[in-house]
């Protein structure tokens, strides 16, 4: 009688079946690295931001308007700051995600000037530590005062 030497079907199913299981598991885990990655680096952005703004503010005695005129106020794009930031920084920071942007308002008008401000990401993964979100949609921010 003639011996065969191989794999049974059931046994290369297993084998299928539990690599199939560590790829969905590394994949996953991968995936929540990212994220965190991604959020790691958007507040590290905010925060060269406000810096930024601090050091404006110690030259300026206030904060740069954005989209502000008067008492109304819009949220625009942080890189919309360029010329009033780049002296302080070398570049703007931009959101790792290209569809997405910080956001920046001014605050506290006061004679004309305007005394605070808010900055905001949108965080992939949910964060206790909200400050302020001035753009709907938003989850993370910090602001001063």
């Amino acid at each position: 009688m003639k011996k065969f030497i191989g794999f049974t079907l059931i046994e290369l199913l297993v084998s299928i079946s539990i690599i199939g299981i560590l790829v969905t598991i590394a994949l996953s885990a991968y995936s929540t690295i990212n994220k965190k990655t991604h959020d790691t680096k958007r507040k590290s952005d905010i925060e060269q931001v406000r810096s930024a703004l601090e050091m404006y503010r110690a030259d300026n005695k206030f904060y740069p308007t954005g989209g502000c005129t008067g008492a109304s106020c819009t949220n625009v794009a942080v890189s919309t700051l360029s010329s009033d930031l780049l002296s302080y920084m070398t570049t703007i920071p931009s959101d790792p995600k290209a569809s997405q942007s910080y956001w920046y308002r001014a605050t506290d008008l006061v004679s004309g000037n305007y005394y605070g401000y808010c900055l905001s990401a949108q965080l992939e993964q949910t964060d206790p530590t909200d400050l302020c979100t001035p753009n709907t949609g938003y989850n993370w921010g910090t602001k001063n005062p």
